[in-house]
């Protein structure tokens, strides 16, 4: 049996002719006379790569980000970059922080330098390893500490306790960092070393079981001997860091000394010279920088004084030294040889100089026309005089209602009757309310006079808080019935319908009905500032950063910068024990502008937020108070208010804020009356744009009593004739 082959074509097999795609294409290519433009090539060269071609560039660009991963960690910690900056955060109350950081500083041949003013923090150097540390503690009570260290922290390292985890502290704390931004962390478990062995081994499935909830894929390292530091301070130094974007575009330092200066004109003002190392990117004299919590300043001088971090320190004569470890405080240093080593890096350019005007100082004259001229003025009062027709309107009517008003003597004469029957009543209820007021005046003051007070602090504060639980009942109240009818209100009857709702228009749709952005804007649009295109100048300014260099004080070098008009109250916070951290800002981000942020409602905040209360703002690198204002999040041209935060969709809080660059994460606080704050919701920064249209709606409510085919007779909407017939003449145009 014969075996069946494949077939082969032979050497007279049939070559059929390309598809040429037509003869237009044809003829630019003879035409283009064998001529490539410059734009189609490369493309054709990357379409054009073999298969080793192809892996061969991928293989140059993993390496290429493998090499730049390294060349930070290398960096961080060095001698040439900042020392790694680790901020301790015990999340209980039991967490053994302080054993924590006797066992860190017991390292062998590595010197420890004491800070002064701050409980708990010091520097670590290690010649041998070729590493710096600095280690800062942040109790998790102070959330603003916790939040401002975070935010120019490279590591977090987490004190557990080894049989609760954290506590509702450290909760409330985690998620707070974990909506700002949570950078490189560590968890440590201190103790549990008195426990038998297996109650230890149960309790550390207990705790590994409960941190999966919160760090996925963490290791936990148990921290009782010298030899588990070292494993800790290893893993701290080799582990990838995370990057925040709002401070990895931005120059920042957390400062490490402070002196400051007073001016000649009085105390309360002068120059604060901060001294620390500069982390992020390179620092310009000539921008601004931001203290957190304190606002914007100016730089007039940069300068450099020797590194007091140096991993070749100077040994002062006389100082006891007990075997490899050295025990050093910054006051021994003696400062005056500093002062006499700093030299001036560079001095503020005033024509270059960034300037800290925030808002616009509005023209009033910014407007103003040519005057016209006396035949353009004779024109337009013939045109006046032409198209004049004098109508009688009902009073409060503006001129947009009085031009849809057909003329009609008898109702011209019912309108002015019902007006005046209107004006009538409304100064009986004027008179009425003023007597009434007057009256109860008096018995007023009598109860005040005869009124025993208690002497029992008890009683006082019972009173306090009974209101405060009237005042949330009635809230609660309030964001109920606005859930369940929502915009709709009554007509009132003390006030006219016609002046209640003068400011409002009707809309035949939400969503398609035109309405210009620029229209009855309020005066204080004229004092912000508005991109032409945000989106453009926000991708312009992050090209300059990533491909030019700043002139200025690059990464890692230990700096003094001189910040002139500094208010005394910020060196006396920083005397306090409180951080002062400083970020340089972008260009135009002094200035005040609208801003929009994107937030949902935490789920441990359970009370009732209206629109318009002050709440806490930390957005990015910034912290302030405003009133917002709350909206829906559409992709419509318009956006309707609510009145109250939501707890179940996302919406848009918008206020008057300085500009900032996105991204950047928000988190809005509510202060109590104890002077607590809550945690009411968390987001991202979505836009900076006034034009954003938010817009009040109502819906007048009343008693259907007839419906027919294209009209309805509806009862208790309104309760004078003038409302009707207007409310006919605008549902008739």
């Amino acid at each position: 049996m014969a075996a069946v082959g494949a077939h082969r074509p032979g050497p007279l097999k049939q070559q059929n002719k390309a598809h040429k795609g037509g003869k237009h294409s044809g003829a630019s290519q003879r035409r283009a006379g064998g001529r490539v433009s410059v734009k189609a090539q490369p493309r054709r060269r990357l379409r054009d790569l073999s298969r080793v071609d192809r892996r061969h560039q991928a293989l140059q660009l993993r390496r290429q980000r493998k090499e730049a991963v390294m060349a930070e960690k290398r960096g961080l910690g060095s001698r040439d970059g900042p020392p790694h900056l680790v901020v301790v955060v015990p999340l209980h109350c039991r967490a053994a922080a302080q054993d924590t950081l006797r066992l860190l500083q017991s390292q062998d041949s590595a010197l420890v330098r004491m800070e002064q003013g701050r409980a708990g923090g010091f520097a670590l150097l290690c010649p041998r390893l070729k590493q710096r540390w600095r280690f800062v503690t942040a109790q998790a009570g102070d959330l603003y500490t916790v939040l401002d260290l975070a935010k120019v922290a490279d590591s977090l390292l987490f004190i557990l306790d080894p049989a609760e985890g954290w506590d509702d502290a450290g909760e409330y704390c985690l998620s707070c960092l974990f909506a700002q931004g949570l950078p490189t962390f560590a968890l440590a478990v201190p103790g549990g070393t008195d426990l038998p062995p297996k109650k230890r081994i149960d309790a550390k499935k207990k705790l590994s079981k409960a941190i999966e909830k919160r760090f996925p894929e963490a290791r936990l390292f148990p921290l009782n001997t010298e030899q588990e530091s070292s494993l800790l301070l290893r893993h701290l130094s080799t582990q990838k860091q995370r990057h925040l974007a709002f401070r990895d575009r931005r120059a920042h330092l957390l400062a490490h000394t402070a002196e400051f200066v007073p001016a000649q004109e009085g105390d309360l003002v002068g120059t604060l010279k901060v001294s620390g190392f500069v982390r992020g990117q390179s620092l310009n004299v000539n921008s601004l920088v931001h203290i957190v919590g304190h606002g914007d300043f100016q730089m007039s001088q940069v300068d450099a004084p020797p590194d007091p971090l140096s991993l070749n320190p100077r040994v002062v004569k006389g100082q006891k030294r007990s075997q490899d470890m050295e025990v050093q405080d910054d006051s021994v240093n003696g400062t005056d040889e500093m002062e006499e080593d700093v030299k001036v890096l560079m001095k503020a350019d005033p024509s270059k100089q960034e300037s800290l005007q925030s808002e616009v100082v509005p023209d009033p004259m910014e407007g103003e026309q040519t005057w016209p001229t006396e035949e353009e003025l004779q024109e337009a009062e013939a045109s006046l005089k032409a198209n004049r027709r004098v109508v009688k309107v009902p009073k409060g009517t503006s001129k947009y209602q009085a031009a849809w008003i057909v003329d009609d003597e008898e109702g011209s004469e019912k309108d002015d009757e019902d007006d005046d029957i209107d004006d009538d009543m409304m100064e009986e209820a004027v008179s009425q309310e003023g007597e009434s007021s007057g009256e109860e005046e008096e018995p007023a003051e009598e109860e005040c006079e005869t009124m025993t007070v208690s002497e029992c602090l008890r009683d006082e504060q019972y009173d306090e808080k009974v209101e405060e639980d009237e005042e949330m009942l009635e809230r609660y109240k309030q964001e109920r019935m606005d859930e369940m009818f929502p915009d709709e209100v009554d007509t009132p009857r003390d006030v006219p319908a016609r002046i209640r709702f003068q400011k409002y228009r009707g809309l035949k749709s939400f969503r398609t009905s035109p309405w210009d952005p620029k229209e009855n804007l309020p005066r204080d649009y004229a004092r912000i500032f508005q991109f032409q295109d945000f989106s453009r100048t926000r991708k312009h300014l992050f090209r300059q950063i990533e491909k030019e260099e700043t002139e200025g004080a690059s990464v890692g070098w230990y700096v003094t910068l001189h910040l002139c008009n500094v208010p005394l109250s910020v060196m006396e916070s920083f005397k306090e024990g409180k951080p002062l951290v400083l970020f340089s800002l972008l260009p135009h981000e002094q200035k005040m502008s609208v801003l929009n942020f994107l937030v949902r409602r935490h789920p441990s905040h359970s009370d009732p937020v209206r629109a318009k209360e002050e709440l806490i703002f930390h957005c990015g690198f910034r912290r302030f108070r405003a009133s917002p204002l709350f909206s829906q999040h559409t992709s419509a041209d318009k956006h309707k208010l609510e009145r109250f935060l939501r707890p179940d969709a996302a919406m848009v809080v918008t206020v008057y804020a300085p500009i900032t660059f996105p991204p950047a994460s928000v988190l809005l606080f509510k202060q109590r009356s104890n002077g607590m704050h809550d945690l009411i919701a968390t987001g991202s920064l979505l836009s900076v744009d006034p034009d954003r249209i938010v817009i009040k709606r109502l819906v007048l409510s009343g008693h259907p009593f007839k419906i027919f085919t294209k009209m309805a007779v509806v009862r208790y909407m309104f309760f004078n004739r003038v409302q009707q017939s207007l409310f006919l003449i605008c549902l008739l145009c």
